[in-house]
């Protein structure tokens, strides 16, 4: 076999294993929005299975020896072809270290383990969800020690989000931020506070699920390849090209939460819809790292969404969405209310400011866990001690503490850590963003709601490169210097030191 005949089957095979994961991936979807509670068991049976398929086909024996095959073939290490080698090599290597039986316990425990999530913080019931929380967490254990890691098992787990990234780096990045965020909290927190009470009105469902959408077309999510429905906790999922599901949900007494959590999805959904269709199946197909996702739903929600130009457009559309809620509130009302730093207990709901800090809590937490410093039984009281230490403030319920995020239950172990990388990109997008347009230039195409310009340059700076680059090269690539925390912190000071907030 040629080294052009063993790629052609290579990618065949890598094709092959997302078809399954995809469907595994719809049976998901399909979990979180319409399926009957009573159908938890027979749904984890069936991701069992799908999950166990996917590992026998990414783990035969045959792969490896097609990729000894075509290493070190491509001329050009930045080509297509060499970052598909690349990336399924260190797919590769680390799913043979992990025993089928384990995948497949895997995907059944954590599908029962969100149904139980969801009845305990609708029930604000913390013992329904324990026992399966700690088998998740047993299992997650074991996972990474199949893997390997040299100094915490944190960094094995924290590998398949965001490749690269080690425990010891996350620590010194959060570490440096928390230092440089808490005094311009509390200076945030000295200042007149704004008016909050006009996102606490009647916002019926309705109207909030049209303005929501519409919000969501505009800057450039194509519903002819993706719909919204509702679910307990937001989430974006995509099957491939032409199938891209966003999800949220409502509160008809709170504004924010529909709206600000659709245009966070939408801007996942707009990077699965800006990856290349004709590389589906293969790295160079796939996004670059949940970093680098977070950083397009992150930028979306906030750097644009909460921008005085987004609300030049879009504030006397809500005012028409919602006759009799808004009659009397100026746009700059609004806008101070939306950037309003305060701390609060729902980390989907959290300031930019103080957001940083709901991850800071859980990545303590996480490594607490997954090194059997603090057992699951505890985790309610400690996540209050820190949640009073960092914030000031205890929760009331575990519903608005431990229990307020799905993603332990699905085993999303090493996943918070890359909204706060996702911040940090975004700042850095932003900047170069503006510096390639003109600042000012971008704020007029969004004050007339033009959107194109900034998805066009996202779609050539990142999505087209799919796995291509590895995130930090990425980052480079599309802003001429390496991640930095600077240009994050240099966007909070400047939007925080203005009267009202600007672009």
């Amino acid at each position: 076999m040629t080294s052009s005949d063993a790629y052609a089957e290579l990618v065949r095979r890598s094709r092959e294993v997302a078809l399954i994961q995809s469907c595994s991936a719809v049976l998901g979807w399909d979990q979180q929005t319409y399926m009957p509670r009573a159908g938890a068991a027979l749904r984890g049976d069936q991701l069992a299975l799908l999950a166990g398929w996917a590992h026998q086909k990414a783990t035969d024996p045959v792969l490896g020896e097609l990729l000894a095959a075509v290493e070190g073939s491509a001329s050009d290490p930045d080509s297509i072809e060499a970052a598909n080698v690349r990336e399924l090599r260190h797919a590769f290597d680390r799913s043979v270290k992990i025993p089928a039986r384990l995948v497949e316990e895997l995907a059944r425990i954590t599908t029962l383990a969100q149904d139980a999530w969801q009845q305990a913080r609708a029930k604000n019931h913390f013992a329904t969800f324990r026992p399966l929380l700690e088998r998740v967490l047993a299992l997650k254990r074991e996972e990474a020690a199949a893997v390997g890691y040299v100094d915490h098992p944190y960094d094995a787990l924290l590998d398949e989000y965001e490749p690269g990234a080690t425990t010891a780096g996350i620590r010194a990045l959060f570490a440096g931020l928390e230092k440089e965020l808490v005094p311009l909290i509390r200076a945030a927190a000295e200042k007149k506070k704004p008016r909050t009470d006009i996102l606490h009105r009647d916002f019926p469902i309705d109207r909030q699920k049209w303005f929501a959408e519409s919000a969501a077309a505009a800057i450039g999510f194509d519903f002819q390849s993706g719909r919204i429905d509702t679910t307990a906790h937001p989430f974006c999922s995509a099957f491939g090209p032409g199938d891209c599901r966003l999800t949220t949900r409502y509160n008809p007494k709170f504004f924010n939460e529909a709206f600000f959590g659709v245009l966070h999805e939408a801007g996942h959904g707009m990077y699965e819809q800006g990856l290349l269709p004709e590389h589906h199946g293969t790295p160079a197909g796939t996004y670059c790292s949940l970093g680098i996702h977070e950083s397009q739903s992150r930028f979306w929600e906030n750097q644009i969404g909460r921008s005085k130009p987004f609300w030049d457009h879009f504030f006397p559309r809500l005012k028409q969405a919602f006759p009799g809620a808004l009659d009397e509130a100026r746009t700059e009302d609004f806008l101070s209310a939306i950037n309003a730093v305060e701390p609060s207990f729902i980390r989907v709901e959290a300031d930019e400011a103080t957001y940083n800090l709901h991850i800071l809590l859980r990545f303590e937490l996480e490594l607490a866990l997954l090194s059997g410093d603090l057992a699951v039984a505890d985790l309610p009281g400690a996540w209050n001690e820190k949640f009073e230490k960092l914030f000031g403030l205890v929760p009331k319920t575990d519903s608005e503490g431990c229990l307020q995020d799905i993603h332990w239950s699905f085993g999303g172990f090493g996943y918070f850590p890359t909204y706060t990388l996702g911040n940090l990109y975004a700042a850095q997008f932003g900047e170069a963003l503006k510096r390639d347009y003109g600042e000012s230039e971008i704020a007029r195409s969004v004050r007339v709601g033009d959107f194109r310009p900034v998805l066009g340059w996202l779609r050539d700076r990142v999505h087209r490169h799919g796995r291509r680059y590895r995130a930090e090269r990425l980052c480079e690539r599309a802003t001429g210097a390496a991640l930095s925390p600077e240009p994050f912190l240099r966007y909070l000071k400047e939007k925080l030191s203005q009267s009202e907030p600007v672009c």
